[in-house]
């Protein structure tokens, strides 16, 4: 290999060995050959080696022609080529349906996420809650935190002596 001419070059004069120049390139290489030593010296290997292998080739005639010939060998690799067979229909709705839930699913996600930051504090509703005591099914407690309000009910049956009128004890 010629190590100080370009690759460009090389493929040029190889070109212009095989005819493939045309007449204007193949004249600037012509000249390129005639002042460049390294140039010629290439020109002149490619021509030898060209030389020399032209004598190990033997002419192959076809009885048909080219392109049937071609189209021949063609038809011959395709049915030797084991075809790959389409993917069932199943796989790919399967595959449609994984896609479209995932999607949903994300989307889902993203609202709850954007419902759980847009809530005001603890209380979902508005601000408001509702208790109930255990220790005493009868008091229910409403907490507005918004406007600050917290109201009580105490429910008593008519039966006992709130009710009757009688004295009793302070309600706890």
């Amino acid at each position: 290999m010629i190590y100080g001419m370009n690759e460009e070059l090389q493929i040029k004069l190889q070109a212009l060995l095989d005819g493939e120049l045309p007449e204007a390139e193949a004249a600037a290489m012509i000249n390129l050959i005639a002042r460049d030593a390294e140039a010629a010296a290439l020109h002149a290997e490619l021509k030898n080696t060209r030389q020399a292998l032209a004598k190990f080739e033997r002419p192959l005639n076809v009885p048909e022609a080219r392109e049937f010939y071609w189209s021949k060998i063609e038809r011959e690799i395709e049915r030797a080529e084991p075809r790959a067979e389409p993917a069932p229909r199943r796989h790919a709705l399967f595959s449609f349906w994984r896609r479209a839930f995932a999607v949903a699913g994300g989307f889902a996600a993203l609202a709850a996420a954007l419902f759980i930051v847009t809530t005001p504090g603890k209380h979902p509703i508005g601000g408001a809650e509702m208790e109930v005591a255990m220790a005493d099914v009868t008091s229910f407690t409403y907490r507005n935190y918004e406007s600050g309000a917290t109201l009580v009910w105490l429910s008593y049956p008519a039966e006992n002596d709130v009710a009757t009128g009688q004295p009793t004890t302070t309600i706890q």
